[in-house]
């Protein structure tokens, strides 16, 4: 079961990353026509919010982490890079949750729900991403579209 959910946390950021790299350069400052955050912006939000929960439940796990502000956050090569890097410590986070018997520090109930917070927190900014990329005349090809739903090959 442990290795379960490190895998699906695995499975879930790599298609974060996938999307990602489906976007071109010019369509990741994309703005949605009700506004709000870019297209990169998003990406930046769902790191930023790793980060937070980081810091809440196991700050040492932030050591070369840093917060990717609006400034930066189109920059492709910048985006890709945090995300790994936050995936990892929440991996790290995960692993060291379930060895602490299923306990996240600022969080309930258990591991498992806050796993569940994270795919579906990081999964609405995908759908917000798809539907901003739309809107500012970007649409995802098909097959990312439909590839974001594709976790048993991903």
């Amino acid at each position: 079961m442990d290795e379960q959910l490190l895998e699906t946390w695995a499975i879930h950021n790599r298609i974060n990353l996938y999307l990602l790299d489906a976007i071109p350069a010019d369509a990741l400052v994309g703005v949605s026509a009700s506004k709000g955050r870019t297209v990169a912006e998003q990406f930046a939000h769902v790191h930023n919010v790793r980060l937070m929960w980081l810091k809440q439940a196991a700050p040492e796990l932030l050591a070369d982490l840093q917060k990717v502000e609006k400034t930066e956050a189109a920059d492709h090569s910048r985006l890709r890079a945090a995300l790994e890097s936050s995936a990892a410590a929440i991996a790290e986070l995960l692993r060291q949750s379930v060895a602490a018997g299923g306990r996240v520090k600022g969080f309930k109930p258990h591991v498992t729900a806050f796993l569940g917070y994270l795919v579906s927190h990081e999964s609405h900014h995908r759908g917000q991403i798809a539907l901003t990329l739309k809107q500012a005349g970007h649409p995802l090809d098909k097959k990312i579209a439909y590839g974001i739903w594709e976790w048993g090959v991903r």
